[in-house]
């Protein structure tokens, strides 16, 4: 087999690009059963491996790993595993229309998705769903030209040369032919995920199911003012005070507060993004401040208007986005301090404002936010649908028991980006630096120096999944160079996604972990806290590093320091 084609995602991220979906799987297989040093995630899609790391170096040293790995002795057997078993009642609204599609009828549809087996190739869209390929390709049909505003779960579907099932209700433009009662994506479970990368499947033919159980859609708050989005119903409660443990009352939330804390990174397969903190840096000084692990959960709110009281005595510190904070006691009150500790006694109530800068503040108490964790983690992931719950008013958060070795700190200057607290929209652009790739072979030279040569804006679509862009004054969309569609692979946070728009989008803690547009660069991770505080209508300028060195690229110009092929084009989604 010939070496993969090594790209760099950003400077702790490599896409391997593969010659076949069995390549694929081994390589992935060999990542998932022998880590390399640093290695955090590991992603397989159709013709490619998208490899995490934790840091610079070690993304570096596993790109020489990954050049000379032997795939051969990588390779899984997977049909040494039982395929999985998947009951369907062959009813679907596509049915006939896929039949007609493909000349073999419905009857011939049932057999040609019966009569093979179905590969997991990789994980994405939502928790639990898995793109499975087939033995051969007579079921290869085009999405709905128009897709589905709801489709329900337990819906089998086929789209390109994939199967899957729907985990939970969902939009969706993939044909459906039937449904199943088979939980596709289970908590309780020890696995989640019924599917992995390399599981097989055979779908058997059934004249009824027992009722799907739905997952309910969210009724969900949306981030105001510009930072609405689609949210997903999570899978946890928010919390339950027990007797005697200090708590804090959620009085009003605002437009939006979440429980966040570093995020569940390591799931990509699954479909389930890192999420965490949108600022990371705002939420570990907040934990810093009052004595925290940086990873304690804390609450990041949007836009003010956050009210909470204590029950029980507790030792708080905000931070991120500077707002005016008073504390009140019945008729007295009192201004709480920014960017360090203070005391909220038993009964006194904290009241934030809008803030004069930035989008999101942290609000963090010694002991951290004690709900229970989700795989791992107790931060609300509003792509994938997990963890806490929104916070509503009266809902009430337990606190941790506070670690007795660690100090409380001394107070400290703000982490927010000076351009954006002198005032953010007026004056000069937020310069965030990005690295070239995985996919700047796909668009035009000019295009390339437009990215970096010229302001961009942010709009008023921007959510907590991404930071949308529009071209400032005299600019250009970027243009592709490329026509064909790009077959899904992995992303990381801070991927620049450019949609057939041509205006980028900037993907934050909440991205989707596949993506089918080319990404023609990526935000480096020290930067992203920057851009999870960029209001409606900041300037921003793009400033291309070498992913190797970080430093900058010639003025204008953005490629791979190292070029590589392209991927041969295949059927997308």
């Amino acid at each position: 087999m010939s070496s993969p084609r090594i790209r760099w995602a950003g400077p702790r991220a490599l896409l391997l690009e593969l010659d076949s979906l069995e390549t694929v799987l081994a390589v992935h297989a060999r990542l998932q059963e022998t880590p390399l040093p640093g290695q955090v995630d590991v992603l397989a899609a159709a013709r490619t491996v998208l490899a995490v790391f934790d840091s610079r170096a070690s993304a570096q040293a596993a790109r020489a790993a990954v050049a000379t790995l032997d795939r051969d002795a990588a390779a899984v057997n997977a049909g040494s595993a039982e395929p999985v078993r998947i009951e369907v009642v062959y009813d679907g609204d596509d049915l006939a229309e896929v039949g007609r599609l493909t000349g073999l009828g419905a009857d011939g549809v049932i057999a040609a998705h019966t009569g093979q087996l179905w590969t997991a190739a990789f994980g994405g869209f939502a928790p639990g769903f898995a793109y499975l390929v087939g033995e051969h390709d007579a079921l290869n049909v085009p999405r709905r030209s128009s897709p589905r505003t709801a489709v329900p779960a337990g819906s089998v579907a086929l789209a390109g040369n994939f199967s899957a099932v729907y985990p939970r209700r969902s939009p969706g433009g993939w044909q459906l032919i039937g449904r199943t009662a088979a939980r596709m994506w289970d908590l309780d479970r020890e696995q989640p995920a019924l599917l992995r990368p390399g599981s097989t499947v055979r779908y058997v033919a059934v004249r009824e199911v027992v009722e799907v159980v739905t997952v309910a859609e969210p009724a969900g708050q949306r981030e105001s003012a510009g930072q609405g989005g689609p949210a997903a119903q999570p899978d946890t409660p928010a919390g339950v005070q027990a007797a005697g443990v200090p708590a804090l009352e959620i009085i009003t939330p605002g437009p939006q507060s979440l429980i966040q804390d570093l995020g569940r990174p390591g799931f990509g397969d699954l479909g389930v993004s890192p999420a965490g903190a949108a600022d990371a840096a705002g939420a570990r000084q907040a934990n810093r401040l009052v004595g925290n692990p940086p990873g304690d959960a804390v609450l990041e709110t949007v836009l003010g208007g956050l009210s909470v009281r204590a029950r029980g005595e507790l030792t708080a510190a905000l931070t991120g986005a500077p707002a005016d904070a008073e504390i009140r006691s019945g008729s007295a009150s009192r201004p709480a301090p920014l960017y360090a500790p203070f005391p909220l006694h038993d009964g006194e109530s904290l009241h934030l404002g809008t803030p004069e800068a930035g989008l999101r503040t942290y609000l963090a108490v010694r002991g951290g936010i004690d709900v229970p964790p989700v795989l791992g983690s107790r931060s609300t992931d509003l792509m994938s649908g997990i963890g806490p719950s929104p916070l509503d008013a009266g809902t009430v958060l337990p606190v941790g028991a506070a670690d007795r070795g660690r100090v409380v700190g001394q107070p400290e200057p703000p982490t927010l980006h000076p351009a954006l607290s002198q005032g953010g929209t007026d004056g000069a652009p937020v310069v965030l630096r990005v690295t070239p790739g995985p996919r700047d072979d796909w668009f035009t030279p000019q295009s390339l120096a437009a990215l970096t040569g010229q302001d961009w804006a942010v709009t008023a679509e921007s959510n907590r999944i991404g930071v949308r862009l529009d071209t400032s004054a005299g600019g250009t969309p970027l243009e592709r160079s490329r026509t064909e569609e790009l077959p899904s692979e992995g992303v990381v946070a801070g991927s620049l996604q450019v949609p057939p728009s041509g205006l980028p989008v900037l993907f934050l803690a909440d991205h989707p972990v596949t993506g089918g547009y080319p990404v023609i660069a990526v935000v480096v991770p020290e930067d992203l806290p920057v851009a999870a505080q960029l209001p409606p209508g900041t300037t921003v300028r793009f400033q291309a590093v070498d992913p190797g060195t970080m430093e900058p690229l010639r003025p204008g110009a953005l490629q791979q320091p190292e070029p590589t092929a392209p991927t041969p084009a295949t059927n997308s989604l």
